[in-house]
């Protein structure tokens, strides 16, 4: 089995012995083991990727590693760490489950956006307004619909179109809903609307959403997983749907979704 290990890079001087330990047990135990700096060392047949980090760090790989069939171990060195099944004090035991191969993997969906070229989302796909300082735009129109139907005419900061995995995050900051890990569905939630009626929205993952401008001084902003990766103007418009893609975790099996909710929202809270 090929291993890599990936590590946030503001903590590496930190992380290395960690690394090292990881990497020694590794290789002891028959393996042989990479040290991944970035995507393009992904697709160089690794099996599993110890992603060292929060969720963030987690974010920066999922997709590349989806699209190779890469699992995914993570280790929590972040604030929340939804995304990561160990804390930082237990990478032997992590190490283990890895050895052994007594795991079992817990899959989730990713988006798919077409804009100009195709990018996927393990969280959520945001639009939005222009903070830019030179472009600074307020409150914007949007118009969003579901399979062609009309949803709303949005006047608002923007919208995030998420999985359920993504539910747990901006889209929860925005009052959207939590969504349960094994639902297939996604939610699209107006960000700081203009409007008493304009709510969150769950909808089938079958369903594709299209979000275009009707009313914006500036080309609204796309987000993928946090990373700005284009504009759309007037005129122009976007399509997220079902991947079909997964993201695969490593996991105990012994996950309570909504025990580890209420943990990580009370971590959050303080």
């Amino acid at each position: 089995m090929n291993v890599g290990i990936y590590s946030n890079r503001n903590y590496l001087e930190r992380d290395n012995a960690n690394i090292q330990h990881i990497k020694d047990r590794l290789i002891k135990a028959g393996n042989s083991c990479t040290i991944v700096e970035n995507n393009a060392d992904i697709d160089g047949g690794i099996d599993v990727l110890f992603v060292l980090g929060g969720d963030g760090t987690i974010l920066n790989v999922a997709a590349e590693c989806a699209l190779c069939g890469v699992k995914i171990i993570g280790i929590n060195y972040g604030h929340i760490g939804f995304l990561t099944e160990f804390e930082a004090d237990r990478i032997d035991e992590a190490v283990s489950l890895v050895i052994d191969g007594n795991y079992k993997i817990k899959k989730r969906n990713l988006l798919e956006i077409d804009h100009l070229e195709k990018f996927f989302a393990i969280n959520d796909v945001v639009i939005q307004r222009n903070t830019g300082a030179a472009n600074f735009s307020n409150t914007v129109g949007i118009h969003a619909e579901i399979d062609g139907t009309t949803v709303d005419n949005f006047s608002a900061d923007g919208i995030i179109v998420s999985t359920p995995t993504g539910s747990t995050a901006y889209s929860l900051s925005a009052g959207g809903s939590v969504l349960s890990p094994d639902l297939h569905a996604f939610s699209l939630t107006p960000i700081c609307a203009h409007s008493l009626h304009s709510r969150p929205i769950v909808f089938s993952d079958e369903s594709t959403v299209t979000i275009s401008p009707v009313s914006c001084r500036e080309s609204l902003v796309i987000i993928v997983d946090g990373k700005v990766v284009g504009k759309l103007p007037v005129g122009e418009k976007v399509t997220i749907k079902n991947s079909h893609l997964f993201a695969q975790f490593i996991t105990r099996g012994e996950e309570d979704f909504f025990k580890k909710l209420l943990i990580k929202l009370s971590i959050w809270s303080k």
